[in-house]
C-alpha cells in the first residue's frame, strides 16, 4: 500500500476533576509518598518474559509514578510560573493486560493525571477517566482492565488530598 489508510472517529471521554483546599506542596508529597516510582526491574522482568517476576516486583502496588514533568515552570516563559505537576501514572505489568488483546491500548497507557494550584490556592486533579479512554477499543478484556484502573486511580488520588 503506497499511501496511508487515514480512519477517525469521535470519542466521548469522561473528564474528572478533583479538588481540596490542602495545600500542593502536601498533595504533591503524599500521591509521591504513596505512589512509588516505577522499579526499571518490573519492565526487565516483562521484557524477559517473566511474568512471575514482574509480579513479585510490584510488591501488591497497582500503580507507579513513570515520570513527572513540571509544566508550571515553562510558564516562566511569559512570567508567570505555576505550581503545575503532569505525571505518568500506571503499571507496565497492568499495561500488557490490555495490550496483549487490543495493542493499540499502548496509547493511553501509562495515564497522564495533572496536579495544580488554582487561582484560589486550591489544589487541583485533572485526569482522563481510563474505561471511557480504554472503552473506544470495544474489548471486554480491555474494558474489565481499565474499570480496575478507574478505581485504582481515584483511590490514590483521593488519599493524597485527605
Amino acid at each position: 500500500m503506497v499511501n496511508p489508510v487515514v480512519t477517525r472517529r469521535v470519542l466521548q471521554v469522561e473528564h474528572i476533576k478533583m479538588e481540596t483546599t490542602k495545600k500542593f506542596v502536601d498533595v504533591e508529597g503524599a500521591l509521591e509518598q504513596n505512589v512509588p516510582q516505577l522499579d526499571p526491574a518490573l519492565r526487565t522482568a516483562l521484557a524477559n518474559g517473566d511474568e512471575q517476576r514482574a509480579t513479585e516486583l510490584e510488591r501488591g502496588v497497582s500503580l507507579f509514578i513513570f515520570l513527572k514533568r513540571d509544566h508550571g515552570m515553562l510558564l516562566q516563559v511569559v512570567g508567570r510560573p505555576r505550581k503545575a505537576l503532569q505525571y505518568e501514572i500506571g503499571n507496565s505489568h497492568t499495561a500488557t493486560k490490555m495490550t496483549r488483546h487490543r495493542l493499540s491500548a499502548g496509547l493511553y497507557a501509562p495515564l497522564r493525571v495533572f496536579l495544580y494550584e488554582d487561582e484560589k490556592g486550591n489544589s487541583v486533579f485533572e485526569y482522563d477517566k481510563p474505561s471511557s479512554l480504554f472503552g473506544q477499543f470495544d474489548d471486554e478484556q480491555v474494558s474489565a482492565v481499565a474499570r480496575e484502573l478507574d478505581a485504582a486511580l481515584e483511590r490514590i488520588l483521593q488519599h493524597a488530598m485527605k
